[in-house]
C-alpha cells in the first residue's frame, strides 16, 4: 500500500504489480450475490487482461465497463478544486461544494487541504498517464462488446442518473453474454 501511495503522491500510475497484488488479495469480493463494481481499476491494458483471465478461471462475467467523457479543461479544475477534511475525510470542493467557513469542515470544524495529486501540475502528470496508459482500454474493452461511455458533465446526481439508466438498459439488451 505505502508503493501505490508513493505513486499516487507524485501524480503517477501505480505499477500493475502493485495494483494487481491488492486486486488478487480481494478476488473473493468478486463473488458478491449483488454484483460487484470496480472504481478506477483496470487503469492499463495488462491489468485488464488480466482481470479478464481471472474473471474467465472463475466463471464469473463482466457486464460493462463505464467510460466517462468530460473535457480536460473541466477534469482539471474539479480535481484542482478538491479538498478533503484532514480529520474526518469529508470531501468539498471550493465552487461546487464549499464549506460554510473557508477551509474549515462543516462536519467536525478541522482544517481542509488539497491532496498532493489534486495540485494543477499533478492532475496534468495523471491526464498524461491516462492518454499513455489508460485510453487503450476503451478500445480493449469496445472490442468485447463491454463498453458503456457517458457524458460525465453536469452534477453528481445527473452523471449517476445517466449511469444508472445506461446500466439497466445494458442488463436488459446485453450484447456479449
Amino acid at each position: 500500500m505505502a508503493a501505490a501511495l508513493h505513486s499516487m503522491q507524485r501524480g503517477l500510475l501505480v505499477p500493475d504489480t502493485t495494483v494487481w497484488e491488492m486486486v488478487k488479495e480481494r478476488a473473493g469480493c468478486l463473488r458478491c450475490g449483488g454484483g460487484f463494481l470496480l472504481d478506477g481499476f483496470p487503469r492499463t491494458l495488462s491489468q485488464a487482461q488480466s482481470l479478464h483471465r481471472l474473471l474467465t478461471q472463475e466463471n464469473l462475467l463482466l457486464h460493462a465497463v463505464i467510460n466517462y467523457e468530460l473535457p480536460k479543461e473541466e477534469i482539471i479544475s474539479r480535481l484542482s478544486g478538491r479538498r478533503t477534511c484532514a480529520k474526518c475525510k469529508a470531501v468539498y470542493h471550493v465552487t461546487s461544494q464549499p464549506t460554510k467557513h473557508s477551509g474549515i469542515c462543516d462536519k467536525c470544524g478541522s482544517v481542509l487541504f488539497r491532496r498532493d495529486d489534486d495540485r494543477p501540475e499533478a492532475v496534468q502528470v495523471r491526464l498524461g498517464a491516462y492518454q499513455q496508459s489508460t485510453a487503450p482500454l476503451i478500445a480493449f474493452y469496445r472490442e468485447l462488446k463491454m463498453l458503456l461511455t457517458i457524458p460525465a458533465s453536469g452534477s453528481p446526481d445527473e452523471v449517476c442518473h445517466r449511469t444508472v439508466i445506461a446500466l439497466k438498459l445494458e442488463n436488459q439488451f446485453p450484447a456479449h453474454s
